[in-house]
């Protein structure tokens, strides 16, 4: 557990509750270490936590008969994961795995059932996430389906860059195909274009977006419509998007340093 102030600014989806929940909330949050590859509930299993995420991403899994691993969605700093407990169904269908390593606030799941039932606020809110959530997960499927594989990879470039503190991605191109549920070569071609285009750097385990901007040119509609989403049901009341903004240095670096102290 790590003892410095809790700063509600960090999660976007915490940031959002007013004043007198966050302070009801917050001497149950427990600021924990997210280290990569860590699963937070596996398929089946009861959640006993909530996690909501500062620097760290948690991957979304689903598996298929034969083992395959498809990711559903991503979750950073614009929200949380462990959306059973505000459902009400309790079992997770889905592995929830730390994808980058970071910091991230945990909360008992009874304590989020205590605070869905006393506040009406929190559950408002909790129950807009979840419908951007959704919209994400059906936006990765028709995605998946219907875009090209250049297109999924920009998409999956543009969601991680936007959770976190810099625009390099510590992650091989095997990892990236196991989560679009493609072939590694096919990544490895897009990663080459995208390259040859100067809009992504690539060596082994390491992918740094050099131009975000021409990047989205590149991306298909639905990035932009899950972002979209986000920003219309969870708009964090100063005008600013729910999902996090294109990270300039100096913010992100003031994000992380919150954490290294």
């Amino acid at each position: 557990m790590y003892s410095q102030r809790l700063a509600p600014d960090v999660n976007h989806l915490l940031r959002g509750l007013p004043r007198d929940d966050w302070e009801a909330i917050s001497n149950h949050l427990e600021l924990v270490r997210l280290r990569p590859g860590q699963l937070l509930t596996d398929c089946g299993q009861h959640t006993n936590h909530v996690y909501f995420p500062t620097t760290a991403v948690v991957s979304m899994l689903s598996f298929l008969e034969d083992a395959t691993t498809v990711e559903i969605a991503t979750v950073g700093n614009e929200g949380m994961v462990g959306i059973p407990v505000v459902t009400g169904g309790n079992a997770m269908p889905y592995r929830l795995e730390v994808h980058t390593p970071g910091f991230g606030y945990r909360l008992a799941a009874n304590k989020l059932r205590q605070e869905l039932l006393r506040s009406p606020a929190i559950l408002r809110l909790t129950l807009l996430y979840v419908q951007a959530l959704l919209t994400q997960i059906a936006q990765t499927a028709v995605c998946n389906r219907y875009h090209s594989l250049n297109q999924q990879v920009c998409r999956w470039l543009l969601l991680a860059v936007d959770r976190l503190c810099s625009n390099e991605i510590a992650i091989t191109q095997q990892v990236i195909a196991t989560k679009l549920g493609v072939r590694r070569e096919g990544v490895t071609e897009a990663a080459r274009k995208l390259a040859d285009l100067g809009l992504i750097h690539y060596s082994r385990g390491h992918i740094t977006v050099i131009d975000r901007v021409r990047l989205e040119l590149h991306v298909c509609e639905c990035y932009g419509l899950v972002r979209r989403e986000y920003g219309r049901l969870l708009s964090n009341g100063d005008g600013g998007p729910a999902l996090p903004e294109r990270l300039g240095h100096a913010r992100a670096l003031a994000v992380c340093a919150h954490h290294a102290h």
